[in-house]
């Protein structure tokens, strides 16, 4: 379970896709990300546009102080805010984003066993993440539901105590009428 949650943590939505980056997959995979890039530029055919997508500099520089805010509440480590010092320590190109469809294309690029242990792995926290937010969704559509009959009571209840003041108003003038003093003749 650590693991999975791990790897959600290293799932972003960039142009509104969960994508997670060549770092993090080449951190999960213990592959350099050189080696991950030339797997994936080697077997390009199987990777199109909506499986993966290289970001762009605004993307990327949004991203980091997204990892950096996510670094501080959590105490994780990234290799995209932890750059070393020294010649070659500085990526020259922006990292690419793999989809959960380019995730699952990546375990037959990678043949190892650590590359299709941990795909699975990343298969399950794309479902958990999945569910998470259909719960989100269904939780929002009870809040409406509930929000709407409290507003029908709202109105019924006000319909109550408009006819329970008008009840009060009639008792009041019937004792009124019954308390006043009487003329005429008198028994």
């Amino acid at each position: 379970m650590q693991i999975i949650r791990s790897i959600q943590n290293r799932i972003y939505e960039i142009r509104g896709e969960r994508v997670m980056l060549d770092f993090d997959l080449a951190a999960l995979y213990e592959v350099e990300i050189r080696v991950l890039n030339q797997a994936v530029k080697r077997n390009i055919q199987r990777f199109p546009e909506d499986f993966m997508f290289q970001l762009t500099k605004a993307e990327y520089e949004g991203l980091q102080v997204q990892i950096e805010t996510l670094e501080s509440s959590n105490s994780l480590t990234s290799q995209i805010v932890m750059f070393k010092t020294g010649r070659g320590q500085h990526r020259k190109f922006m990292p690419y984003a793999f989809t959960e469809q380019g995730v699952a294309m990546l375990s037959g690029v990678l043949n190892s066993d650590k590359a299709v242990k941990m795909n699975i792995a990343i298969m399950r926290a794309f479902v958990e993440i999945r569910r998470i937010a259909l719960m989100d969704n269904d939780l929002k559509e009870q809040l409406k539901e509930i929000k709407e009959r409290l507003g029908e009571h709202d109105a019924q209840l006000n319909q109550i105590y408009d006819a329970m003041e008008n009840l009060l108003d009639e008792k009041a003038a019937q004792r009124k009428w019954n308390d006043r003093e009487k003329i005429g003749f008198k028994k």
